[in-house]
């Protein structure tokens, strides 16, 4: 009996025991966890700077590539060359002066309208050409070469002191794309007959009848050449510059005037980039500087928009102009 009470209480003692164990494991199992549960709540969290910078960052980023301001800068010369005057007095046409056989004398005499009269009669019966305009500037040109001729004693387009067409429409201040000249020496009988001996002469006559020519001058005047009473006659023919398109001299030097601030402007991208690209993403000051940068960006590009624009409106004006050189020269 007492060998039975001692084994049942060994076997309650072992029951507690492995209560108390179990119980510890538990206490060691579950409570270690709460506590890591609460530890982990208040993790701390990426800093509201690196998030924002990092942010920033890629933005900034986006923008350079949009922008693409290094490479906005026209790459052309924005400045084509105007058309130098030079091209436009290359062309004087002068065929050789035409003397009339001598006569004993000429009753009816040569006048100014007479003679731009039968000449434009001349162009619209050759092929339909359209009437010279009498031009007063071409009329003092031709008077001048009369005058001279007459002074001089020569009969040549171009005087003894080197003196020529081009020479008299520049000192008349006749700006022009062609010029031409007509001259005759005689007793021609009248506004018809010296425009008939110019129609008779083929130089004289492609000279009348050249199809480019818009405005006329004429001088005739009766003096002593060579020894004796003669008649003297000087067409000058003229395409005035105006006729050809004009280049736009203000918006030449509003892409001038340009220049400076794009030029300014663009170096000071140049050195915001060197800047950026020496300094840290992680540094502080890396978005002030992208955000300076991109600031000037806005600015240069629609300057340079603007430049562009204008060049190509200009560009397109003398190439108006030198297609007009080239169809009435031939150039």
């Amino acid at each position: 009996m007492f060998g039975q009470l001692i084994t049942i209480l060994a076997g309650i003692l072992a029951l507690i025991g492995a209560g108390v164990f179990s119980y510890t494991h538990l206490v060691q199992t579950i409570g270690p966890s709460e506590v890591a549960q609460v530890l982990v709540t208040p993790a701390t969290p990426k800093k509201e700077v690196t998030k924002a910078t990092t942010a920033t960052t890629t933005q900034v980023v986006q923008k350079k590539v949009s922008a693409k301001a290094p490479v906005v800068a026209p790459v052309k010369n924005n400045i084509s060359p105007a058309p130098k005057a030079v091209v436009a007095e290359s062309t004087v046409v002068t065929p050789g002066p035409l003397r009339a056989v001598p006569q004993v004398s000429n009753t009816s005499g040569l006048s100014v309208a007479g003679v731009i009269e039968f000449t434009n009669i001349a162009r619209a019966q050759n092929g339909g050409l359209p009437a010279l305009v009498e031009n007063a500037t071409l009329n003092r040109d031709a008077q001048m070469k009369v005058d001279d001729m007459f002074a001089k004693q020569y009969f040549e387009h171009v005087s003894p002191v080197g003196v020529g067409p081009a020479d008299l429409a520049q000192a008349v201040g006749y700006a022009y794309v062609v010029v031409g000249e007509n001259l005759a020496l005689g007793d021609f009988n009248g506004d018809d007959g010296v425009v008939t001996a110019w129609m008779n002469s083929p130089g004289h006559r492609a000279n009348i009848l050249k199809p480019q020519y818009e405005e006329i001058g004429v001088a005739v005047g009766r003096g002593m050449y060579e020894g004796r009473m003669t008649w003297l006659a000087v067409q000058s023919f003229g395409m005035p510059l105006s006729s050809c398109p004009a280049t736009d001299l203000a918006l030449k030097a509003k892409i001038d005037s340009n220049s400076a601030p794009i030029t300014s402007l663009r170096a000071q991208l140049d050195a915001k980039k060197i800047q950026i690209d020496s300094t840290s993403t992680s540094d502080p000051n890396y978005n002030v500087f992208v955000n300076e940068f991109n600031a000037i960006v806005p600015n240069y590009n629609n300057l340079v928009e603007i430049n562009r624009r204008d060049v190509a409106t200009y560009n397109a004006s003398v190439q108006a102009f030198n297609a007009c050189i080239a169809a009435a020269t031939g150039h």
